[in-house]
C-alpha cells in the first residue's frame, strides 16, 4: 500500500498532466522593473540580485529561440525523455506593450518542443487586456502566471522596496485565476522584522485565494543588492535561521496551507559566488529530503490546521 504524499508536489503534479519529466527552461527576455526604472522607483527591491538565478545560458543578448535550444541541449545530458516548459523568470516578464509582449510569448512557443509557458511577473504589471489574453493563449497550451509576492504584510513590503501592497497582489491573483489561467505565487520567508507569527500568517492569508501553486524561498543575503548594505549597518534587523530551524518553519507553513494548493519549492539556492547567508552545503533535493523526513517524524502533513 502506497503511503499518501504529505503534501501536494507541483512537480508530481505537472508530471502526470504530461505524462513525464516536465523541465522549465529559464529565458531572460531583456525586461527590467517599473521599481528600477523610475516609473514607481530606483534599485528595484531589495534583496535582487537577478544574476543569482539566471543559468550561463540565458542572456538577453540571445534571440528567445537560441535560450530555448541552448536550455534544451543543457538539460538532455541528464534526461533524454521530457517536456519543456519556457520560463520568463529574469525580471518582470509583462512589463511592455502587449504586441510586444506577444511576439515574445509567440516565439517561445513556435518551438517545436516547447510545450507552454510559465510567465514571472509582479501583481502591479497586469491589466485586463493582458490577462484576457492570457486567458485564450491558456486555452491553447500549458501557462502559469507566478506572481511575485514575497510578503503578506504592507510594512515590509514597503521595507524591501516592492513598490505595491497586498491587496494589489489579491486583485491580480484573482483576476488571474478568475479567467481559469493557473496561477503561482512567490513567497520569501525570513524577510527582515518578520518573526514566526507573521509567518505563519502569511499562509493564513494565502489559503484564502485561489493559487495553483507556490513558492517559497527562505531569505537569502546575496552580494550586490541594498539588503547585503543593510546587513552590515543593521545586522539585527536580521535572523538566519539553520537549515533545521527554517525546515520546521516551512512545516508549520505548510500545516496552515490549504491542501489544494501544490507547492513547487520550499527553498532556493543562490550561486555560492553571489551568496553570503545563509550557507548551508545543501543542495534543494538533499533539502528536499531532510523536509520530508522531518514530516514523518512530526507524523504531519499539509493542511493540518487549516480551516476553510
Amino acid at each position: 500500500m502506497t503511503e499518501k504524499p504529505r503534501y501536494k508536489n507541483y512537480n508530481q503534479e505537472l508530471k502526470n498532466l504530461f505524462e513525464n519529466r516536465v523541465q522549465k527552461i529559464s529565458i531572460n527576455a531583456g525586461f527590467t522593473c517599473p521599481n528600477r526604472d523610475g516609473s514607481k522607483g530606483r534599485g528595484g527591491c531589495t534583496y535582487c540580485n537577478n544574476q543569482t538565478f539566471n543559468p550561463e545560458y540565458c542572456e538577453p543578448t540571445k534571440t528567445i529561440t537560441q535560450q530555448i535550444e541552448e536550455g534544451i541541449n543543457f538539460f538532455r545530458k541528464k534526461y533524454e525523455d521530457q517536456s519543456y516548459l519556457a520560463y520568463f523568470q529574469a525580471y518582470t516578464n509583462t512589463y511592455d506593450k502587449i504586441e510586444n509582449l506577444k511576439r515574445i510569448y509567440d516565439e517561445a512557443l513556435s518551438h517545436p518542443q516547447v510545450k507552454g509557458l510559465v510567465i514571472g511577473t509582479r501583481p502591479d504589471c497586469v491589466n485586463d487586456e493582458l490577462l484576457d489574453y492570457f486567458a485564450r493563449l491558456s486555452e491553447q497550451c500549458y501557462l502559469m502566471i507566478e506572481y511575485g509576492i514575497e510578503s503578506t504584510d504592507d510594512k515590509t513590503l514597503e521595507f524591501i522596496n516592492r513598490g505595491h501592497d497586498y491587496a494589489c497582489a489579491v486583485k491580480a491573483i484573482r483576476d488571474t485565476a478568475n479567467r481559469g489561467i493557473k496561477t503561482g505565487a512567490h513567497m520569501i520567508l525570513g524577510l527582515p522584522h518578520e518573526d514566526h507569527d507573521a509567518i505563519m500568517l502569511h499562509a493564513h492569508k494565502l489559503s484564502k485565494l485561489p493559487l495553483t501553486a507556490i513558492k517559497l524561498h527562505q531569505l537569502q543575503l546575496v552580494r550586490g543588492t541594498i539588503m547585503a548594505r543593510q546587513a552590515k549597518t543593521n545586522p539585527e534587523w536580521f535572523r538566519w535561521y539553520t537549515a533545521e530551524e527554517y525546515i520546521d518553519i516551512a512545516i508549520d507553513f505548510l500545516e496552515l496551507l490549504n491542501p489544494e494548493i501544490a507547492v513547487e519549492r520550499f527553498v532556493s539556492q543562490s550561486p555560492s559566488k553571489f551568496l553570503i547567508s545563509p550557507e548551508w552545503g545543501l543542495k534543494n533535493f538533499e533539502f528536499v529530503a531532510k523536509l520530508e523526513k522531518r514530516l514523518e517524524e512530526r507524523d504531519t502533513w499539509q493542511g493540518r490546521y487549516w480551516k476553510p
